[in-house]
C-alpha cells in the first residue's frame, strides 16, 4: 500500500511581507488595504501602534510573521499575521517567543519598548525594566534573563541607531536613508556612547535620545543631542 502525506496549507504562510495603506489603527492590532483590494488584519507589538498612530492614510510596509493561535482549549485554531517595522524586530519577536511562558499574544501586548531596549535589559540582566512590562512579573524577567542573555547581542544599542530599515519600514519605503537620516544616526550613536561613559543606564538613555530625535527641530550635532537628552533627563 503506497502512503501519502498529506499537508494543510494556507495563503498566509507565504506572507512575509505587506506593503498597503494603513486603514485604521486599534488597540494591539491594524488593517493595512493592498493594491488588490483586499485589507488585512495585522497584530502588533505594543511599540508599533504608538510608532504608526500618526500613520493612517498612508503607505506602509510591515514585516509579517504567521502564527496558529489556539482558543477554547484548542477546539478552534485560527491564522494571525503579527507585523514588525523590520526583519530585524520580527526575528527578535520570534527569539523573545522561545522563553517559557511568553506565548505570541502576551509577547505582542508586553512589547512596549523598542527591540534593541528590550534587548539591552536582558543584556544588562536589568530585571526592573523587564519586569515594567505589562505582563512580565518578576520570575518572567528573571526566565528571560537566563533563557536569552548572550543571545541578544546583535540587538542591542550598537544597532539601534544602525541602518534605514527600521525608519523605512513604518513609512513604507526600502530606498536609500536619506543623508539627514544618515547624520542623525551617526549623532545618535555617538551620544549614546559618550553618555554610557558619563555612567547612565543604556535603556534610559536610548529612550531620552529617542524623545529628541522624535522632535521636530533635529539636533545641530552630537553636543547639541546630549544636552537635549539631559533636558528629557530632568523632565524638561
Amino acid at each position: 500500500m503506497t502512503s501519502i502525506a498529506l499537508f494543510s496549507y494556507h495563503p498566509w504562510t507565504m506572507i512575509a511581507r505587506i506593503e498597503g495603506i494603513l486603514d485604521t489603527i486599534a488597540e494591539g492590532s491594524t488593517l493595512v488595504r493592498t493594491q488588490t483590494g483586499l485589507s488585512y488584519e495585522v497584530l502588533l507589538p505594543a511599540y508599533v501602534v504608538g510608532r504608526l498612530g500618526g500613520s493612517v492614510g498612508e503607505k506602509i510596509t510591515l514585516h509579517t510573521l504567521y502564527f496558529i493561535e489556539g482558543q477554547a482549549q484548542g477546539t478552534t485554531m485560527t491564522p494571525r499575521l503579527a507585523g514588525f517595522t523590520s526583519t530585524e524586530d520580527r526575528r527578535f519577536f520570534e527569539l523573545f517567543t522561545t522563553c517559557k511562558g511568553i506565548g505570541n499574544r502576551r509577547a505582542l501586548r508586553s512589547m512596549t519598548l523598542e527591540t534593541s531596549q528590550i534587548a539591552t535589559a536582558i543584556a544588562d540582566r536589568d530585571v526592573a525594566l523587564l519586569q515594567s512590562l505589562p505582563e512580565i512579573g518578576k520570575r518572567t524577567a528573571e526566565t528571560i534573563i537566563a533563557t536569552l542573555r548572550g543571545k541578544v547581542d546583535a540587538y542591542v544599542s550598537a544597532t539601534a541607531y544602525d541602518g534605514s530599515e527600521r525608519e523605512a519600514g513604518s513609512r513604507g519605503g526600502d530606498g536609500p536613508r536619506s543623508s539627514q537620516s544618515a547624520a542623525l544616526s551617526s549623532m545618535a550613536r555617538e551620544a549614546l556612547e559618550v553618555l554610557l561613559q558619563l555612567g547612565e543606564n543604556r535603556v534610559q538613555t536610548m529612550t531620552w535620545i529617542d524623545e529628541v530625535l522624535r522632535q521636530d527641530d533635529p539636533p545641530r550635532d552630537t553636543q547639541d543631542l546630549i544636552t537635549r537628552a539631559y533636558y528629557v533627563k530632568t523632565g524638561g
